[in-house]
């Protein structure tokens, strides 16, 4: 009890040293305290202006929070995913390449100092931007099982609509007698450093089926992670699940999911940082059967994980070994990470083209499929379409 009083009046007298409020001390308590101790009372600043502030403090407190890393031990333990980063690149300086027993003090010292600020910079990056939140899928990697593979393939979840055209677009999992039976999607994230909080399912409505059932699950729940061995993951989806190449290093609470033909969004409790990972969707529990067999059915519209990210601010490299990075800091490019787009043109035209790019790549399947299975193919007509089509003649 003690030592966590005195703790707090250190913290206290720190506040108010950084706030330039008069303190009667006779003796700077880091210089009296071993540096372990003072570095444990650092710690419980949670804020990196917080950091930055007390090394302004005198010349003593800023060589004593930058040698020590305290920006850094900051972000490790607000976000442990970024013990993987091994270095720092500052792209508005040349590179470092010296070897560390060659270096001079001054030398080490550039070092410390890039480091320290690389580090405040990403914590009130990664905690107070208010940058747009983006899709952040790169593309689908496998579902645990599929009915009609490929034509109901877990790819078919990143189109927005559901359908192609005269097509209907969804994933569907093979049929199951058990209710409880659960199913897995697994996705590939966008490279880069993401900060993800939320995602959002649309469940499908068989709108070609009497009844128009919609076939959701009965709760959702996400992890995120990366493979085992990146070579043994397949680049295409497939309808064999991947689950068991994993490390799940976040895993949310489960979500119930409501049997509504819409976007549902799930919010994450908390922003969940993902460096180049990867993205499951555990569905839990059935609630619709298919008239014609009488089994349980899961099918999945439309998925979109949401995330703010880092870069041009931030990005990171690739090193040996596997999930090691470099952080690369580009300075001049901050003020991009924390604030909007003053407008919404440019991202409502990307979307636009990205609708436009699905619907052509639908009529070209339609087209081969055609082509393939002869004038007996059965397509499902969409009279809605017509209007769109006009517009998709190459």
């Amino acid at each position: 009890m003690c030592k966590n009083l005195l703790i707090r009046d250190w913290l206290h007298m720190i506040r108010k040293l950084m706030d330039h409020k008069k303190v009667e001390i006779t003796t700077d308590f880091l210089q009296c305290l071993e540096t372990d101790m003072s570095v444990h009372v650092m710690s419980f600043l949670d804020d990196p202006a917080d950091v930055v502030r007390a090394s302004a403090i005198s010349h003593f407190w800023r060589h004593f929070v930058i040698t020590n890393g305290l920006a850094k031990k900051l972000c490790l333990k607000c976000f442990p995913q970024l013990s993987n980063i091994v270095g720092v690149i500052d792209a508005g300086e040349e590179s470092i390449d010296s070897v560390e027993a060659e270096m001079s003090d001054a030398m080490k010292w550039k070092i410390l100092e890039r480091d320290h600020h690389a580090y405040a910079s990403l914590h009130q990056a990664l905690t107070k931007s208010n940058v747009s939140s983006k899709d952040c899928i790169s593309n689908a990697i496998s579902a645990s099982s599929t009915d009609n593979y490929p034509d109901e393939s877990v790819v078919n979840t990143l189109n927005p609509r559901d359908r192609f055209i005269r097509r209907a677009s969804y994933w569907s999992s093979k049929g199951q007698s058990d209710p409880a039976a659960s199913e897995t999607l697994i996705y590939k994230l966008r490279d880069g450093i993401w900060v993800i909080t939320e995602i959002d399912i649309q469940p499908f409505e068989a709108f070609f089926q009497a009844g128009k059932p919609i076939y959701s699950a009965k709760f959702v729940r996400f992890r995120v992670g990366y493979p085992k061995n990146p070579n043994e993951i397949e680049k295409d989806a497939s309808q064999t699940s991947a689950d068991d190449k994993f490390i799940w290093s976040y895993t949310s609470r489960r979500f119930p999911m409501t049997q509504e033909n819409r976007l549902q969004p799930f919010k994450l409790e908390e922003p969940v940082l993902c460096i180049g990972g990867y993205l499951q969707i555990e569905l839990l529990g059935r609630v619709q059967t298919q008239e014609l067999d009488g089994l349980f059915y899961i099918c999945i519209c439309y998925v979109r994980v949401l995330g703010r990210p880092l870069f041009p601010a931030f990005d990171v490299e690739p090193v040996e070994p596997y999930r090691k990075f470099l952080l690369k800091h580009y300075p001049k490019n901050l003020i991009f990470a924390l604030q909007s787009s003053p407008s919404n043109e440019i991202p409502t035209m990307r979307r636009y083209e990205e609708e436009m790019l699905w619907e052509r790549i639908g009529l070209l399947e339609n087209l081969l499929r055609g082509i393939q299975q002869g004038p007996n193919n059965p397509f499902i007509w969409d009279e809605d379409d017509d209007d769109i089509n006009e517009g998709l003649i190459l």
